[in-house]
């Protein structure tokens, strides 16, 4: 584990696995790298993985005030450049995590050579805005426990409770989060539009929607992915907390579709 000034932030990362190709790892909003690490342990047999706190999220650097998408995807930039990666890398992300991982192909399309995004949130629609922010306001004025039941059981819903130690270990972790650092993440998230940029997207690309997922339904997904050219979509049984809730799961769908582009 390891820790990097970078773009201004302080930034807590892991670089671990073996192999040629590098595979970069974006968490959901709410979650920390810690969310990867069932599944990281598996790329990292055939790949070097590079997973990290999101500047606002686990035990990187907190954040105020606005925050640019542009600013997250810039970020894995500087750390693949801080450890020497200059060639091309896949990027596979969760909900915020996946606009995040999309919007670097977008901002960087030189240095990507696939994406998946799983219930990628990229975006939120007009007609929910004004509901989200009066939401986010009482988030940091009352604090992560305000929320933490409905983000549960819309994210982490019954039929994925099967395994309660790993469910209760993930919503204590969840209501660890900074709630002005997650409020500013989801502000941005708000204010991002992504429409043009993934008609522009040209390298390969998998949509996961989650069947259990009441956050972002598998239809979302879906529509994500018809607007991306060439882009596959998969609904996997699963929600929106998938790394955490399916690793196993996950990481076969995400490795099949990874070996498949490097063939």
């Amino acid at each position: 584990m390891e820790f990097a000034e970078i773009n201004g932030a302080g930034v807590r990362y892991v670089l671990d696995g073996r192999g040629d190709r590098t595979l970069v790892l974006v968490h959901e909003m709410g979650g920390s790298l810690e969310s990867w690490e069932d599944a990281a342990r598996r790329f990292g047999e055939t790949r070097r993985v590079l997973r990290y706190d999101c500047r606002g999220a686990g035990l990187s650097q907190k954040v105020r005030g606005e925050l640019s998408i542009d600013t997250m995807a810039d970020d894995i930039a500087a750390l693949l450049d801080r450890n020497g990666i200059a060639g091309q890398v896949a990027l596979v992300g969760v909900a915020v995590g996946g606009a995040i991982a999309l919007h670097f192909a977008a901002r960087h399309p030189g240095r990507t050579s696939a994406v998946v995004a799983g219930s990628p949130a990229t975006g939120i629609a007009a007609d929910r805005r004004a509901a989200v922010l009066a939401r986010l306001a009482k988030i940091e004025a009352e604090g992560m426990a305000f929320a933490v039941e409905e983000s549960m059981r819309n994210g982490y819903p019954d039929e994925l409770r099967g395994d309660i130690r790993r469910f209760e270990r993930y919503r204590a972790r969840w209501l660890g989060n900074d709630p002005s650092s997650y409020a500013t993440v989801y502000r941005m998230l708000a204010a991002t539009d992504m429409e043009d940029e993934l008609a522009r997207l040209r390298c390969p690309v998998l949509v996961i929607g989650a069947t259990f997922d009441r956050t972002r339904p598998p239809q979302l997904s879906k529509t994500t992915a018809a607007a991306i050219p060439g882009a596959r979509f998969e609904e996997v049984r699963t929600g929106h907390y998938m790394a955490m809730q399916t690793p196993d799961l996950l990481f076969d769908r995400i490795d099949a579709f990874l070996r498949s582009v490097d063939a």
